[in-house]
């Protein structure tokens, strides 16, 4: 009888890791949108944070930075590991930190829609222009720098909006 061939053990979680990562990091696909797919990411970062963020943080406000950091860190993960399935650094199919900055722009503002679209706008202002530091942020290798320039852009964009609601 020839001897039979066996996946290593790793094979099988392999198989499985990668169409999660391509899931996840492209935003359930969205990162594979012809046209403007880091857009496509922020707009499911504004109906993620209106429909599930808004709704936790406006209860407990102290307790959703605490899951927002829990869920970031595999998030950066999730973002290197596409690198990886994609061969590329930051790749246009990874919009997983733009879902992240999304919800990072909106947070304790007002659940309105006008600052919902004004978040929106200085986020993508912001996360394309890359005002330092975020620039650096972008330069760094790994998922966490896919992540952290994004997250800088969120919180720019959060800042000015807050400013704003203060002065207003």
């Amino acid at each position: 009888m020839p001897p039979t061939r066996e996946a290593p053990p790793h094979a099988a979680a392999t198989r499985l890791k990668r169409p999660l990562v391509t899931f996840f990091a492209s935003g359930a696909y969205l990162g594979y949108v012809p046209l403007a797919p880091g857009t496509a990411g922020a707009l499911l970062g504004a109906v993620i944070a209106r429909v599930l963020c808004i709704p936790l943080w406006t209860r407990a406000p102290i307790v959703f930075p605490m899951i927002f950091a829990l869920a970031f860190v595999p998030a950066c993960y999730v973002a290197g590991a596409a690198e990886s399935v994609w061969g590329e650094h930051d790749s246009s199919h990874i919009v997983i930190d733009e879902i992240f900055g999304m919800v990072a722009a909106l947070f304790l503002l007002p659940s309105g829609w006008l600052w919902t679209i004004a978040a929106f706008a200085l986020f993508r202002l912001c996360d394309i222009l890359k005002p330092w530091p975020a620039s650096y942020l972008d330069r760094m290798s790994g998922g966490g720098g896919v992540m952290l320039d994004d997250l800088a852009a969120g919180i720019y964009a959060n800042l000015v909006l807050q400013i704003a609601r203060w002065l207003l």
